[in-house]
């Protein structure tokens, strides 16, 4: 990982040479922004270049370059494979040509804005799961990513610009990347940039300096995007230590049950606290009797299902675990899986049933083994 800012200790183009060279697999590459605008594209161009120059096979697989002269000067030298179309609902769509670019089979793809969906009947639907086929192929890909398209950071984002971001990648995609260069730019000069019509068309400028380009919320975003970048180099430097994926230190149980008000939340926070404690986490459905799936209707299975796919997309090991009650089954999943933190979402529960004995939290604290953290998540 790397900041663009600093150009003394970057790795030159040539370093991802030699990652290239290491291994069958893909490698891959993300130039990570903390908003549009801060020149992801620019710099990634600008290295497809060098890389060129020393005898890559290097193809363009796809490039959005909205409307920018200067990055569209930069794709002139570089072989692009044509964008296949698509006709839906009257309308013509240009995505990258995933099968083109599987039989080309270069050494290196560029495929810009990782977190893009691809039109109706693709191959794919998003273009990170592309990415990973064509990694899986052997060809190494160098793309760009935006922080608020990182799916733990979700509720964050929307919490501080009040924007819902559609398009998100998972985290382990960032996490399992071989190289990070973080492309920096001061939040008033991207401002400047944006005023002067290089990030969108005039149309939209002012809307946009009134909303997501507000200085207080490029400000954070920039924030996110270094504590990010810092995280992802200490997650590197724990890992060359330990010799392998994180292990011994403690692992995170996030419990899921049809009641949960607010399950992606819950997973997110609980992905994040792992991903700092640098340990494994389990997302476990509590299945107890009144979850029977003949006692629960089809749209709460569903939500079920929903909570899952987000866990794994953000990398858990996912099960359901069966028990009497919900504080027996969790204490019991605990103590069979070495578990040290337990996380939970704030019950609903009226207060006026504690008239009538203790709650759930109140039962699964007297049955948790010692040493086992409880940690109570507000999920709003």
């Amino acid at each position: 990982m790397t900041n663009e800012n600093n150009e003394a200790g970057r790795p030159p183009p040539e370093h991802f040479l030699s990652l290239i060279r290491a291994q069958q697999r893909g490698r891959l590459k993300i130039y990570l922004g903390f908003a549009p605008g801060v020149g992801k594209t620019y710099k990634m161009l600008q290295d497809a270049h060098v890389l060129k120059r020393q005898g890559v096979d290097l193809v363009v697989g796809v490039v959005e370059t909205h409307g920018r002269a200067d990055t569209a000067a930069l794709i002139e030298g570089l072989e692009q494979v044509p964008r296949r179309r698509i006709e839906y609902r009257g309308v013509t769509l240009e995505e990258m040509d995933q099968d083109a670019l599987l039989r080309r089979k270069p050494t290196v793809a560029l495929v810009d804005e990782l977190a893009h969906t691809n039109a109706p009947d693709s191959r794919n639907a998003k273009r990170y799961q592309d990415v990973e086929e064509l990694l899986r192929d052997g060809i190494n890909v160098i793309t760009t990513v935006n922080i608020q398209h990182v799916e733990s950071l979700y509720d964050m984002i929307e919490g501080f610009t009040g924007v819902k971001v559609k398009e998100r990648v998972p985290d382990y995609i960032l996490a399992e990347a071989d190289e990070v260069v973080y492309v920096d730019l001061a939040s008033q000069d991207l401002q400047e940039r944006l005023k002067a019509g290089k990030v969108y068309p005039a149309e939209r400028i002012e809307s946009a300096l009134a909303n997501f380009f507000q200085e207080g919320n490029l400000s954070r975003l920039r924030e996110l995007a270094s504590e990010e970048i810092a995280h992802l180099l200490d997650r590197r430097r724990h890992s060359a230590k330990t010799d392998g994926p994180p292990s011994g230190a403690g692992r995170v149980m996030v419990c899921l049950s049809s009641r949960s008000p607010n399950a992606p939340l819950l997973l997110r926070k609980g992905a994040r606290l792992a991903d700092r404690m640098h340990a494994p986490w389990h997302a476990v459905y509590i299945r107890t009797p009144a979850e029977r799936i003949d006692r629960i209707d089809a749209a709460t299975q569903r939500k079920i299902a929903d909570a899952q796919d987000l866990a794994l997309k953000l990398g858990a090991f996912v099960t359901t675990y069966s028990g009497k009650d919900f504080p027996s089954a969790i204490a019991d999943y605990v103590r069979d899986n070495g578990i040290t933190v337990v996380v939970l979402g704030r019950s609903r529960r009226p207060w006026y049933k504690t008239w009538f004995g203790p709650s759930p939290l109140d039962r699964l604290t007297r049955e948790m083994p010692r040493g086992v953290d409880v940690l109570i998540v507000d999920t709003g």
